[in-house]
């Protein structure tokens, strides 16, 4: 059975609250099961409401051990590895390999539609269109078969889950459907029907899938996938509030990726979540994805709301001095850049792979917890 239908609470409290609890020793054992023990941190963390590293401090603070938390804080590690790429390379395009062989653009209408006869993926499909959530496994699964089996692009199927997930982050999204593509990676990503059932709790048999290891290099694309079709979704973005008049002293501003409710906590100033609609339309999300992020804004006292490029908004407060953090999608911001949280600031620039940038961070997270 895949993970439960479920709603991601948003009021600080709960959110913390539920922080407090996570336990990584039952998430290391289980995490690979759709029924194991997630953390379903990831909305709050891509959506910058906590940091990968604020996870990984409450973790030293509560006891455990590095040993303890390695399966979890490695996992962790690949949300900054993977927006350390963002910052030094394009990720829209193909980071390592050309994605071969490619039958042509567009998603596979069966996944689309979750009907592609694999009922622990397609249960999984439908649960992302009621929660906004998909299990990782699940989520390599699918783009396994969208880009490996399907033989369809990599970017419109990382397009077209980005847009329905609340914990949508396109560094992680884009990177992990080109590893699976074997665009960023040696190697591709495939799983058989057994590794489904095993995973998903499933007892399916004589899919396409039903098949060992070795055979997936001469197979042919199924029947069940061979029908694609383009994914042109557009945002909706909420109207606007009033900006007060003649804006002066410090404006800090919030994005898609930062909804800190302790940035510069307790400083006075204005505080505007800026909703670019250039940034949308080059990355789509849903309405439900929308919502989200509006309900967490409400976390931060007096968050104003406008939906309107950066260029525009900062012709309108002349006189206001503007903190951002940087991001890769605020690059063109222009004001007071600030450092993101990171699990370690020491381990930046761009990495061939993870497991490089794993065994620079390893060392910084274990002298982490020696030093509690």
């Amino acid at each position: 059975m895949c993970f439960n239908t479920m709603s991601f609470p948003t009021s600080l409290h709960d959110i913390l609250q539920y922080h407090s609890t996570i336990d990584p020793v039952s998430y290391g054992r289980t995490r690979n099961f759709l029924t194991g023990s997630v953390t379903r941190l990831s909305p709050y963390i891509s959506r910058g409401v906590i940091s990968t590293r604020k996870v990984l401090d409450s973790l030293v603070q509560r006891g455990f051990t590095f040993d303890q938390c390695e399966v979890l804080v490695r996992e962790l590690a690949w949300r900054d590895y993977f927006q350390r790429v963002w910052q030094e390379r394009d990720i829209d395009q193909n980071l390592r390999n050309p994605q071969e062989p490619l039958a042509g653009s567009g998603v596979c209408a069966a996944l689309v539609n979750a009907s592609t006869g694999i009922n622990g993926i397609d249960r999984c499909i439908r649960e992302l269109y009621e929660t906004g959530y998909m299990h990782n496994h699940a989520r390599m699964y699918t783009a396994a078969l969208q880009c490996n089996i399907g033989q369809r692009s990599w970017p419109d199927g990382a397009r077209w889950m980005y847009y329905h997930l609340l914990d949508g982050d396109w560094a992680s999204n884009a990177c992990s459907w080109q590893w699976v593509a074997g665009v960023f990676s040696s190697k591709k990503y495939v799983a058989n029907q057994e590794n489904i059932n095993r995973y998903t709790g499933a007892d399916q048999h004589k899919t396409f899938l039903d098949m060992p290891y070795e055979a997936f290099a001469e197979m042919n694309i199924p029947e069940a996938l061979k029908v694609a079709e383009p994914f042109q979704p557009e945002t909706n973005l909420p109207a606007s509030d009033v900006l007060p008049d003649d804006i002066q002293g410090n404006v800090y501003l919030y994005d898609y990726y930062n909804l800190d409710p302790d940035w510069h906590k307790g400083n006075q100033g204005l505080r505007i979540l800026l909703l670019e609609p250039e940034l949308f339309s080059r990355y789509p999300v849903s309405d439900a994805c929308i919502r989200f992020v509006l309900e967490l804004g409400k976390n931060i006292p007096g968050l104003i709301v406008r939906s309107e490029s950066f260029d525009s908004l900062s012709a309108k407060m002349p006189k206001a001095v503007i903190h951002y953090r940087e991001h890769p999608t605020t690059k063109h911001y222009r004001g007071i850049c600030e450092d993101r949280e990171w699990m370690s600031a020491e381990v930046t620039g761009y990495f061939p792979s993870f497991f490089g940038y794993w065994k620079k961070l390893e060392k910084h997270m274990r002298s982490r917890f020696r030093a509690k």
